[in-house]
């Protein structure tokens, strides 16, 4: 297995610490990952093993739920809300012909806006409140310690994103400063005799500029190599695996990958997953970063913005609720 075929693992404890150096050998790092595979895993990054088993669990409490509890709380046009058992159907994937409906169902919150916020009181596009069940107490306070954790962690990676791509470390601070972001709490029932084409998650690439998946000790995600071959992410203990997507193609001129990969569940048991899906401001321009373009490398994207672009992929990628409304989520 050439080097390319293994996913590589980021210890981010010197750069979390102020180690001499720590930022630009860290960076270097990165910069591999994200230019030839696409995925790394990060450990010593700072979040607490305890936490993140508590949302673990209540991923598994929310799920648990009777369906009609569940619908109760249905995803809406702002992505907010509970995705049910086969809801979409990933029919524009470039590296597949899908046409069978995820085997998955999935609650999405969101940054945890109050309900007289100007933008919820606006009904802007992905700027809602949150949608919580009504019977799961304690369940909102320790999902939203977990974004906010989530969070802080991702406004100190991005800067050895801006080192990675040779910018000032500091060049991601303002976008980053109130970023968009999604927590998918995915729930994967066993797949045992699953065919070719059945999938808990079809290949795909996710939209974001950032993705954190939380240690699972349950295996059953796979990546695509850039040579085409498919490989196995292992479950490392208490490591997350880290991607790009689309969005951080933009940023990036295609400098940075965004890798496809899938998700199967042949465990024999239930497999639950925590994907923290984070991008830039809701306002601020998304276009190629002064060190990707230049005379002889013009940029290959138009300028863009999240609402825009997130609308758009909806409207390609999903028909969860029919033709009048297309939602979904990354």
């Amino acid at each position: 297995m050439t080097d390319t075929e293994i996913i590589p693992v980021i210890d981010l404890g010197p750069y979390l610490a102020g180690a001499p150096g720590a930022v630009d050998r860290t960076a270097g790092e990165l910069r591999f990952a994200l230019t030839e595979i696409g995925f790394y895993f990060i450990v010593n990054h700072g979040v607490p093993s305890g936490q993140i088993r508590e949302v673990f669990q209540q991923a598994a409490r929310f799920h648990t739920q009777p369906l009609d509890a569940k619908l109760a709380i249905k995803l809406d046009k702002h992505n907010v809300g509970y995705l049910p058992m086969k809801g979409d159907t990933l029919r524009t994937s470039t590296v597949e012909t899908v046409t069978k409906a995820n085997l998955n169902e999935a609650l999405f919150v969101a940054r945890n806006l109050p309900y007289d916020h100007p933008d919820v009181l606006a009904d802007r596009r992905f700027r809602s409140a949150n949608q919580w069940p009504a019977d799961l107490p304690g369940f909102r306070d320790i999902v939203v310690g977990y974004c906010d954790t989530m969070e802080r962690l991702v406004q100190k990676m991005v800067r050895l994103y801006a080192r990675a791509l040779d910018l000032p470390a500091e060049y991601f601070d303002h976008p980053f400063k109130e970023p968009q972001y999604k927590l998918r709490m995915t729930h994967y029932p066993n797949q045992a005799g699953a065919t070719d084409d059945e999938f808990g998650i079809a290949p795909h690439t996710d939209t974001s500029f950032l993705t954190l998946l939380a240690p699972n000790h349950v295996p059953g995600l796979s990546i695509r190599t850039q040579s085409g071959k498919w490989i196995e992410a292992p479950a490392i203990p208490d490591a997350y695996v880290v991607n790009g997507g689309q969005l951080l193609q933009r940023w990036t001129n295609d400098h940075f990958l965004a890798t496809p990969h899938r998700a199967v569940n042949r465990s024999g048991g239930e497999r639950y997953a925590l994907a923290f899906f984070c991008d830039s401001n809701i306002d601020w321009p998304v276009a190629a970063v002064p060190t990707c373009v230049g005379p002889d490398e013009p940029s290959k994207y138009p300028t863009t913005y999240y609402t825009d672009y997130m609308i758009r992929y909806q409207q390609r990628s999903y028909n969860v609720f029919g033709s009048e409304t297309k939602d979904a989520a990354e």
